[in-house]
């Protein structure tokens, strides 16, 4: 592992190769640093290393670390309760992880609250993976059109998927793909003014490259950038 900086800059030229490769620019794809157990400090040597994006997976990490750290959006990509929304509504630019209408209702709820309108994606479990959550892919379209046609304060920009961890990334390709269809699909037959299809989430520090080769648009990348976490 290299400093952030530099690690950085191989994420970057490694997701240009493969962004390429699908026939796509490297701006195609969003680089999101995932930022969980890391200091402020840590975060703000991102960012000046051109970091635009972060990505937390628990509320409270955000809320201890939002007023440290330099200008810079923040995704919240971690499974969310319904409780805790109304703590981060007005500081997330995208919340990657609605997999039920319960939630969505309440999203839409706080936005309403502030007056926004709230981007989200919609968190396919492309696996079936009982350890991950996620609705399946039979159900994505469903619940894409249950939230558009009750909750006026959210914008749909796509779909996150968690792929399962896999000693050979290649294994998991055929999930991206999957996901690459459905993606495509809902774009096509979905007609709706809150539907804006922008973000396909998916690929981590493992498999970000067979991702963006299957057509990610947003990696969300944190071992690759900071080391192996220390949770103690």
């Amino acid at each position: 592992m290299g400093t952030i900086a530099e690690n950085i800059e191989e994420i970057r030229k490694e997701k240009a190769q493969a962004a390429e490769k699908s026939g796509r620019k490297p701006e195609d794809v969003l680089l999101i640093a995932v930022t969980k157990t890391r200091s402020a400090e840590e975060i703000n040597e991102a960012i000046r290393a051109g970091v635009t994006d972060i990505g937390e997976n628990r509320v409270q990490e955000i809320l201890d670390k939002y007023d440290k750290v330099l200008p810079v959006r923040w995704h919240m990509i971690g499974h969310l309760q319904t409780n805790k929304v109304k703590y981060i509504i007005d500081k997330v630019s995208l919340i990657h992880s609605v997999d039920s209408l319960k939630l969505a209702e309440e999203i839409d709820r706080r936005a309403a609250q502030h007056g926004m309108m709230m981007d989200i994606l919609v968190e396919v479990n492309a696996a079936g993976d009982e350890a991950k959550f996620g609705v399946g892919t039979e159900a994505a379209e469903t619940l894409v059109s249950e939230i558009l046609g009750s909750c006026e304060h959210i914008r749909i920009r796509g779909l996150m998927t968690v792929a399962p961890y896999a000693e050979n990334p290649e294994e998991v390709r055929p999930y991206f793909r999957q996901m690459r269809h459905l993606y495509d699909r809902i774009a096509a037959e979905v007609d709706h003014p809150r539907l804006d299809f922008q973000y396909l989430s998916m690929g981590m520090s493992n498999d970000r490259r067979i991702a963006v080769e299957e057509g990610s648009t947003a990696i969300r990348v944190g071992t690759a950038i900071f080391g192996a976490r220390d949770y103690h």
